[in-house]
């Protein structure tokens, strides 16, 4: 398979990362497109195949997909669009707040045919083959879809829904890497707090999470139930739980998901 990404940022490169990471495709099948050259020169010493020309990169390529900012997508599919083998690629957008209608009219535009398309929304965590993918079908066959849902499950788990739950999974999955990483961030502060060093800390912090992800994901157990495992009557934990639900916890997770 070859994967061409146009796109070089934060997501196209934790994107060609976690491809490589997983053994999807060797580096030197992943294309990475740039206008600059600056900014293509570690992808290059890593071993993947770079180039300045969009039209370039979408030659050959099994998958394009397009991971640059939304007010973006537009000129690169205009520019992409006469390279484009309809018939045989597959387009794959990752930019958050780009339709699926919108991407028919520019997919389309010239009134030829139109290429399978799918929106995936991803996580940085990509990079790490740990990210939660939201896929949605804009147009193509069945055949199409399982070859996205593989790439995007050989980096993570993937999750295909209808359009309108595309925000709600940016909320949740994509911001919600930001969320993790700051009670990350406040637990070390803790941590500090009660003694341990900063490094120290942030080590038994993750660790910790770490193993909670584990627990909930080997027993599909609801978190409560493994929360009452570990919450002796009278004891720290349902004291700090306690502590916790006086400050707003619960709610301010919430409403930092609705964006209040």
């Amino acid at each position: 398979m070859r994967i061409s990404i146009i796109g070089a940022g934060a997501m196209g490169g934790a994107l060609a990362r976690g491809f490589a990471k997983a053994g999807l495709c060797p580096a030197g099948h992943i294309t990475l497109a740039a206008p600059h050259e600056s900014t293509l020169g570690r992808f290059a010493e890593a071993g993947f195949a770079t180039t300045t020309d969009n039209k370039a990169a979408v030659a050959g390529a099994d998958v394009v997909i397009v991971a640059v900012k939304p007010w973006l997508v537009g000129g690169v599919i205009d520019e992409v669009r006469p390279a484009l083998d309809c018939g045989r690629q597959t387009v794959v957008s990752v930019a958050a707040g780009v339709s699926g209608d919108e991407l028919k009219a520019m997919l389309s535009a010239d009134g030829g045919d139109m290429p399978a398309t799918f929106i995936a929304i991803p996580n940085t965590a990509v990079a790490m083959g740990c990210s939660m993918t939201f896929i949605t079908p804009v147009s193509g066959g069945e055949e199409a879809a399982g070859k996205v849902e593989a790439i995007f499950n050989a980096v993570g788990s993937t999750l295909v829904v209808d359009e309108r739950l595309l925000a709600a999974g940016t909320k949740l999955a994509s911001c919600g890497i930001a969320y993790a990483m700051r009670y990350v961030r406040a637990s070390t502060e803790g941590g500090v707090e009660l003694g341990f060093k900063a490094d120290a800390a942030r080590d038994i912090v993750l660790q910790t999470v770490k193993g909670a992800v584990a627990l909930l994901q080997e027993s599909g157990a609801h978190p409560e139930a493994e929360i009452d495992k570990v919450t002796t009557p009278g004891g720290l934990t349902i004291r700090g739980l306690n502590a916790m639900e006086r400050a707003g916890f619960t709610n301010a997770v919430i409403r930092g998901l609705m964006g209040e």
